[in-house]
């Protein structure tokens, strides 16, 4: 398929972009600067200049291609870059096209046994994803909706946040909250994977959790990074330090199997982020 991609430099959409290129699509890569574009064509796809905050041309430059994979994040403004590429898409893909929108799996709030069909609980983050998925799923498009879990790999991504974060006077890693709390997570290169096999599949996929099937708490991970020099905090000293509305997210307990991802095909390679984390040090 002819694909337009947004994010194609980005953290998950540079991952997607090569799993693309290398399944033989032909892609365009929805770019904002030359440098960006060079980037892009280097890598197999063909650049389109592109304002993603603008509908109208997003319509026109899905008027040539089969589907469209929206991978861009904003960091200012997401809600409003995602509700002008999807005005774009249901414009232009009203009777045709296919289209792959990222959401996330905070949308899910808490849980123990997270799955597509569950009632959604979003945190404040995320809360304006939900009518847009809604709108998503009530068009005539046929869309498909990605809820990556907590993305890690290729040294981005929220890990990091963790490895490379401040320490206490005594050298610890603050942890998030207690650290008691599971992020569902997956490996960028995974979920590039799963994203092909959504955009392939032949039969309705509504929605889909992208997760290793592997809950890790995160003092699991924060122990990796830093041994036993872990120092738990409060909830309330996790919001003060990080603001309500991304400590909300980060303090959320989810566990999810991704049980329906791997009924389409697809299994993760990285099977958890503790195999990730004690790879790099061995390495190091």
């Amino acid at each position: 398929m002819r694909t337009l991609l947004t994010g194609g430099t980005g953290f998950i959409g540079s991952a997607v972009l090569d799993v693309l290129v290398a399944a033989g699509h032909d892609v365009v890569a929805a770019v904002r600067s030359d440098a960006a574009a060079a980037d892009v064509t280097a890598r197999g796809a063909a650049a389109v200049h592109l304002d993603l905050f603008d509908p109208d041309a997003v319509e026109s430059a899905l008027a040539d291609v089969d589907a469209a994979i929206h991978a861009a994040a904003a960091d200012q403004g997401a809600a409003d870059l995602d509700r002008a590429v999807v005005d774009g898409v249901l414009r232009a893909f009203a009777e045709r096209g296919r289209f792959v929108l990222t959401s996330g799996i905070w949308v899910h709030g808490s849980g123990d046994d997270l799955v597509e069909g569950d009632p959604l609980d979003p945190v404040d983050l995320v809360a304006w994803r939900v009518a847009l998925e809604e709108r998503v799923r009530a068009s005539s498009v046929d869309a498909r909706i990605i809820r990556p879990g907590v993305v890690y790999g290729r040294g981005r991504g929220l890990v990091p946040m963790l490895l490379d974060g401040p320490r206490t006077d005594d050298g610890f890693v603050p942890l998030i909250g207690d650290g008691r709390q599971r992020w569902s997570l997956v490996h960028v290169d995974d979920l590039a994977r799963l994203y092909l096999a959504v955009l392939e599949h032949t039969g309705p996929i509504p929605r889909v959790i992208a997760v290793d099937g592997a809950p890790t708490s995160v003092r699991a991970i924060a122990e990796r990074i830093g041994g036993r020099m872990v120092a738990p905090e409060s909830a309330d000293a996790t919001r003060a330090r990080l603001g309500d509305a991304f400590a909300g997210a980060l303090l959320l307990d989810q566990a999810a199997t991704g049980a329906f991802a791997r009924s389409l095909g697809w299994e993760p390679e990285h099977r958890s982020v503790l195999d990730e984390l004690d790879a790099v040090r061995s390495a190091a």
